[in-house]
């Protein structure tokens, strides 16, 4: 009977000090309920759903709404003009709620009250800043993870917009990474808007950021994976992806190249690759053209002379080579469009260096697999550099003379009606 009593009596004082803090909270300025959210997060950081009820006599929701409002009345910019801001703390002790384990009240409260809405803006907002946009990120990220629902009612507000804004706008590491993340979590379990998350990474191809680039292309594999066809718009911006002076850009792009050959793309994929080996004049003039424009980070375009579409063709040259490597009947299709006449051209191309001998190890590849192309291969090139090509592909380029280039570049081999009658 007296452990009864005692209990009761330690539980008449937890609920005192929690009306205590709560009286303390809603008298307070903007100082004093910073003060009190410092605390907070010292206090109570990880601890699990039972835990924070128990410190909150029950009654935790109580100070979660009275968070989410505040948060919500004090985030637009003019306020934060006027008042300073508060949002960090307030994003953070809202994360302490919806990541603590063992029930998902605090998270359906959050989302009742608009919390996702809130969340959402603070992406879309100028003025916030790049970690409290990362906060936000954060915070919608355990909203999609606590089940199919949530996901449905993030996508629902126009959440996949405002995320893939933000990705691609973000000047930071840590809020493009949470971005993207977040998008591959949104397309886990959520087949009705797993085709406008497919959409949206297809878009944010085109973005600048070559981080950002970076993981679209990782987030754009898991997602297409998961799709039973490719959307045909995924083929341009990809094959653009190919000019990124970064070679893990680059190689997200191949991997991806890779695994649509399994798709109904193929074909446009494959014609691609094989146009991008022979950049068209005015393909050249325009990039010259806007050479001014180049970011700081491209310094090396400008001082090789290697343009983007130079760029893209040795890019274009080796992915050729490893798929052909990979697949036979890829190979095959590939000699179907001409492939040998334009890795010629790209050999010739004098004016990029890696151009060249991603060419030559393309060539090297296709002669040893298809020994019918030989004779035509060495009228061109001569036997001295065709010797040259088969025992060292990668040095071919630098015995190439200016006559030498110019016959490559205006060759008109024709493999595929060698290819005709040739079995394997």
């Amino acid at each position: 009977m007296k452990t009864d009593t005692v209990s009761t009596q330690e539980e008449q004082a937890n609920i005192g000090t929690v009306l205590t803090f709560l009286r303390e909270w809603d008298r307070g300025d903007g100082t004093v309920r910073g003060r009190m959210l410092s605390t907070f997060l010292t206090n109570n950081a990880g601890k699990t759903f039972y835990e924070l009820e128990l410190e909150f006599a029950q009654v935790a929701s109580l100070f979660l709404a009275r968070l989410t409002t505040w948060m919500r009345l004090t985030y637009p910019s003019w306020i934060r003009y006027m008042f300073g801001t508060f949002l960090g703390l307030q994003l953070k002790a809202i994360r302490i709620f919806l990541s603590a384990s063992g029930h998902d009240q605090y998270l359906m409260e959050f989302v009742e009250d608009g919390g996702v809405l809130t969340l959402l803006e603070i992406l879309s907002r100028s003025r916030c800043k790049a970690e409290e946009k990362a906060e936000a990120l954060h915070l919608l990220l355990a909203v999609s993870r606590a089940g199919h629902k949530y996901k449905e009612i993030i996508c629902e507000s126009h959440g996949v917009k405002a995320i893939a804004e933000c990705l691609a706008t973000s000047s930071t590491d840590e809020t493009k990474e949470t971005a993207c993340t977040l998008l591959k979590s949104l397309s886990h379990g959520n087949p009705k808007y797993q085709n406008q998350i497919y959409k949206g990474l297809i878009a944010l191809m085109t973005c600048t950021s070559p981080k950002a680039q970076h993981l679209v292309l990782h987030t754009l594999r898991t997602v297409q994976s998961k799709m039973k066809t490719a959307h045909p718009s995924i083929v341009e911006p990809l094959l653009n992806t190919l000019r990124s002076l970064h070679l893990e850009v680059q190689d997200e792009a191949i991997n991806l190249i890779s695994d649509l050959t399994c798709c109904d793309v193929r074909s446009t994929l494959l014609s691609g690759l094989v146009v991008l080996l022979r950049p068209t004049k005015d393909d050249v003039q325009q990039h010259q053209n806007h050479d001014d424009t180049i970011p700081p980070e491209s310094e090396t375009i400008k001082t090789s002379g290697s343009l983007p579409v130079f760029v893209q063709q040795a890019a274009a040259a080796k992915t050729i080579r490893l798929l052909a490597e990979d697949s036979r009947e890829v190979s095959r299709e590939l000699l179907s469009l001409g492939v040998i006449q334009h890795l010629l051209h790209a050999l010739g191309n004098r004016e990029h260096g890696d151009a060249q001998i991603q060419a030559s190890l393309a060539l090297e590849h296709f002669v040893r697999s298809y020994p019918v192309i030989e004779e035509q291969v060495q009228r061109v090139i001569g036997s001295t550099l065709f010797a040259a090509l088969m025992h060292r592909p990668d040095n071919l380029y630098m015995n190439l003379d200016e006559t030498q280039s110019e016959i490559l570049l205006t060759n008109t081999v024709s493999i595929t009606e060698v290819l005709d009658g040739y079995k394997h």
